[in-house]
């Protein structure tokens, strides 16, 4: 039960071999049977003394059939003196056999089979692919062989190089084997540990030869089969191996695969179920720098269909960390099409380091290749259209986009983030700028620009070339090229040079082709008209700044431009520079009835005006806009002739005609003709029920009215009637020269009234206040009346007063006096008059009752008309005729009445009866005395008189006595 099938491979005489095995119980009885079934390839090697042949086993056990075919090497080794023994004396040579089954060992169900044969089976499992027989000194059981016998040691030092010579005439005997078939042999190799101590030191003998010999066959991608050592082999990834199957099909020439520093295993041999036998012969995966080598070498990156240059993007992208080196980064591997159009390659380290950019676009990348080429100086270039294709077909976009961004610094664009980058590199050149313009036309013109925020980013960004071919790279305000510009048409120059406006270029109008996409004459400034602004009059906001063509007559077409810019500023909001303003309303481009004026100085007219024009017309010349002229156009601008000056009120216009003859009268040019038209506006308005307040202050404090005085103000001007004759008495007063004008212009009051001219006296005492001028001639009770009657009305009125203070215009019973000295007194105090001769009080006679109701008036002249200032008077009076010793004795006697008429009247003259007791005005015998110093002698004196010098009341005949 313990045999083997393997026997007859070394039982060479036998060719059959049948065993009956019979147990106890039926069922488990067994006839085996083990036959030859064939031998062939039988060849000789007589330089090693070797021979080979293949044996086909098959066995037969009840129903089960097993059959495997074996490689037999045998060789023969003569024997070394050392080796020798005993027991083979008479034996020169070793005889090795090595089998190498093909296929699964012939085992009757047996997972543990022999390694080592003497003949017949032993029991040392050798963990070892192939099988040794040779005539080894066994031991006693026949289980194992004498490991210290010097003989089996020889036989076991001759065992690798019998290995070695069959497993070279395995791997490289045949031609025409296929080089698919070569790999397998390599499973021969002891490539695990024996488990048996003893073969351990043959195997590593094994392995160091097998390393010698030039046994690993490598891809050289011809039918010359090529072998290398294996020191001097590589392996490749399985992604790249792919990628190189794929390549040959395609056709690509890989005969140069081993060219560039080691050699490549066969892709046959180079699978993953050979890692054992790769690990014992110390195979590695090829170095980075080899894979560099490679693409570079076989110039893969060029050579490759788009899928696969995609693949192999994505090999070098999975592998980057293991691949990553300095001559990885160096090979021209990244696909781009240049300025010209050509493709062409970078670097991984150009890429990352240089200002230049590698770009990719999800979309209308075909667009973006051809508009490249207009911007040579943007440094950003696209991989080839067919290249783009293929990476968006990829299966692994996502992850090779990823990498080409975060380690090749590939930039992935759209056409609004690559124009962004284009308007950010363009410097001088002028074509280029112009060009961006149409790249931004065209792209929005197909919708390859989506969003107008975009657009708009992209236009702001935008460098543009001016009028002088310089570039602009900031930009305030764009004014579209001077060539057929309403700018230029309604200015003549470009007033905004000094606030960085920037007129474009004509370049911008012209018809162009750029990336053979045609842009038609005037579309370009179209579109950028309406996206960057580029703006003309009338959306372009005014400079602060005058401009030479208003000074002059404009064309119809210009001034309604002109128009058409201020409501469109207006409609805007915003605010006119004062400059721009300023010459505009005082420039002389309007046209009007008095040919070309100013807007300040033009009316706009209506229906109701027909009249002022008439008749103002026949003394000025009115400058009313010529709304024929301008095709009855200008009403639609009302608003904004107003904003510039032009007048529309009646009242404007009425104040023009006043204003005019203001300025002929200043220059004394204004006739009685005039004035008379004047008058007859004045009534022509009135009769209209048209406002005349506005004429007429234009006119009113203009001095030229004629005067009897000379030219006045109609508001100083009078028309004399016999209201005015008592004031003419007392006052100098302007009347209207009646005699200039003649008669007829009394016909006029209501309209001369209206200019302010006084008609009629109306208690217009201030007009005779300002014009008193006095006469002593011409002084009457009613001129005197009208003078208080001004004291009363006017106020305040000091001046007046002043001059009436010093002036004699008081009628008193002594002539006319100065109110200071004119006195005005109670009836009952007349009395006094007796004592003090010539007193000037007022001639009531004269001047009858009226005068009284003016008694304060008269006491702001100074006239002494109060009881206080009349006893003050007096009393000063009386102080001066005591100084003078004039008191005679009828003034004393009538000074006596007087005291006892008003000691008891209410008021009394205080102060004049206070100076009577005080004053030394009585002649006594001592002299003149005080009344208390005084006495008036009676018989009661008598007895002292003698005696005594009394001061005695002189009451003699004397003219002091009393």
């Amino acid at each position: 039960s313990n045999y083997f099938p393997e026997i007859l491979l070394f039982l060479t005489k036998i060719r059959q071999l049948s065993v009956r095995e019979d147990n106890c119980d039926p069922k488990c009885s067994a006839i085996s049977e083990i036959s030859m079934e064939s031998e062939k390839n039988y060849q000789v090697r007589k330089n090693i003394h070797a021979e080979s042949y293949t044996l086909h086993l098959s066995a037969q056990e009840n129903t089960q059939h097993e059959e495997c075919g074996y490689y037999m090497w045998r060789q023969k080794f003569r024997v070394k003196p050392e080796n020798r023994v005993d027991k083979r004396a008479d034996i020169d040579e070793y005889v090795i056999t090595l089998a190498f089954p093909h296929g699964q060992r012939l085992a009757r169900g047996k997972r543990i089979l022999p390694g080592v044969y003497a003949f017949l089976p032993t029991e040392i499992l050798t963990n070892f692919p192939f099988i040794i027989q040779a005539d080894f000194l066994l031991a006693s059981s026949r289980e194992t062989i004498l490991v210290d016998s010097m003989w089996n040691k020889g036989i076991l030092e001759c065992v690798p190089s019998a290995f070695l010579n069959a497993f070279v005439a395995l791997v490289k005997s045949r031609a025409d084997y296929p080089a698919m078939s070569l790999p397998s042999m390599f499973n021969f190799l002891p490539v695990h540990p024996s488990h048996v101590p003893f073969l351990e030191p043959l195997r590593c003998v094994i392995k160091e030869k097998v390393l010698a010999e030039d046994i690993m066959p490598c891809e050289s991608y011809t039918l010359q089969k090529m072998f290398c050592k294996p020191g001097e082999v590589g392996r490749l990834k399985p992604d790249f191996w792919a990628i190189l199957r794929k390549a040959q099909e395609a056709g690509v020439d890989l005969k140069n695969l081993s060219a560039h520093g080691t050699y490549i295993v066969s892709c046959h041999f180079d699978k993953s179920i050979y890692d054992n036998v790769f690990s014992f012969l110390d195979v590695k995966g090829v170095s980075a720098e080899w894979y560099a080598k490679c693409i570079e070498g076989s110039n893969l990156a060029d050579e490759l269909p788009e899928d696969l240059y995609i693949e192999l993007l994505h090999f070098v992208a999975t592998n980057w960390d293991s691949l990553l080196s300095a001559r990885m980064k160096s090979i021209p591997l990244l696909k781009y099409v240049d300025s010209y159009g050509v493709s062409s390659f970078w670097s991984i380290s150009r890429a990352g380091q240089s200002s230049d950019r590698l770009c990719i676009s999800q979309k209308f990348i075909q667009w973006l290749v051809n508009w490249n080429q207009e911007f040579p100086s943007c440094k950003q270039f696209f991989l080839p259209l067919s290249t783009h294709r293929a990476l968006f077909k990829f299966s692994k976009y996502d992850f090779l986009v990823n990498w080409l961004r975060n380690c090749v610094n590939v930039q992935v664009v759209s056409v609004y983030s690559y124009g962004l980058n284009i308007a950010k590199s363009l410097d001088s050149d002028r074509r280029s700028i112009v060009a961006f313009a149409h790249f931004l036309y065209h792209s929005f013109k197909i919708s390859h620009i989506e969003n107008k925020y975009f657009l708009i980013e992209l236009c702001r960004s935008m460098p543009i070339i001016n009028i002088y071919g310089k570039v602009v790279k900031t930009k305030n305000i764009v004014l579209v090229p001077a060539k057929g510009s309403k700018w230029v048409r309604l200015m003549g120059t470009n007033p905004w040079k000094d606030e960085k406006y920037t007129v474009l270029a004509a370049d911008y109008m012209s018809s162009a082709n750029f990336a053979r996409n045609t842009t038609p004459d005037g579309q370009l400034l179209k579109f950028l008209t309406e996206h960057l602004p580029v703006l003309d009059v009338p959306s372009v906001d005014p400079p602060d700044a005058s401009f030479p063509t208003v000074s002059s007559p404009l064309t119809v077409d210009n001034a309604l431009l002109l128009l058409e810019w201020l409501q469109n500023l207006k409609s805007r909001g915003v605010k006119l520079p004062a400059k721009f303003v300023d010459c505009i309303s005082k420039g002389n481009w309007l046209m009007t009835s008095a040919d070309y004026r100013s807007p300040s100085e033009s009316f706009m007219s209506s229906a109701e005006w027909t009249g002022l024009l008439q008749i103002g017309s026949s003394f000025v010349d009115i400058p009313i806009i010529d709304q024929q002229f301008y095709q009855n156009k200008l009403r639609l601008y009302n608003e904004e002739l107003k904003a510039i000056g032009v007048r529309f009120e009646f009242n404007e216009a009425s104040v023009y005609i006043g204003s005019h003859l203001m300025s002929i009268a200043e220059s004394n040019m204004l006739t009685r003709d005039n004035v008379y038209s004047l008058l007859q506006l004045i009534r022509f308005l009135q009769e209209s029920n048209l406002p005349t307040g506005a004429l007429v202050d234009s006119v009113s404090s203009g001095e030229w009215m004629k005067s009897t005085l000379g030219y006045r103000s109609p508001a100083n001007c009078i028309i004399y009637d016999s209201d005015w004759a008592v004031a003419s008495c007392i006052s100098i007063l302007p009347f209207l020269d009646v005699q200039f004008y003649g008669e007829n212009i009394l016909d006029y009051q209501p309209e001369l009234e209206l200019l302010g001219v006084l008609v009629g006296f109306e208690d217009d005492y201030i007009v005779v206040i300002d014009n008193f001028e006095f006469s002593s001639n011409a002084i009457s009770s009613e001129a005197t009346v009208l003078i208080l009657k001004c004291l009363r009305y006017v106020s305040p009125c000091d001046d007046f007063i002043t001059k009436l203070k010093d002036i004699k215009w008081i009628k008193t019973n002594v002539g006319f006096c100065v109110p200071s000295k004119s006195f005005l007194i109670e009836p009952e105090w007349e009395c006094l008059l007796k004592v003090f001769d010539e007193v000037p009080l007022i001639d009531l006679g004269f001047y009858g009752g009226v005068i009284s109701l003016y008694k304060e008036e008269l006491k702001k002249t100074g006239l002494i008309a109060g009881h206080m200032e009349a006893s003050n008077a007096l009393a000063d009076l009386f102080k001066q005729m005591v100084s003078k010793s004039s008191l005679t004795k009828a003034n004393v006697l009538a000074l006596l009445a007087s005291y006892r008429q008003l000691k008891s009247h209410e008021p009394s003259p205080m102060k004049l009866f206070n100076c009577l007791r005080d004053e030394k005005w009585l002649h006594t015998s001592h002299g003149f005395r005080s009344p208390s110093d005084a006495i008036l002698f009676d018989e009661s004196w008598w007895l002292l008189s003698p005696i005594a010098s009394l001061p005695f009341i002189d009451d003699g005949d004397s003219c002091y006595g009393l």
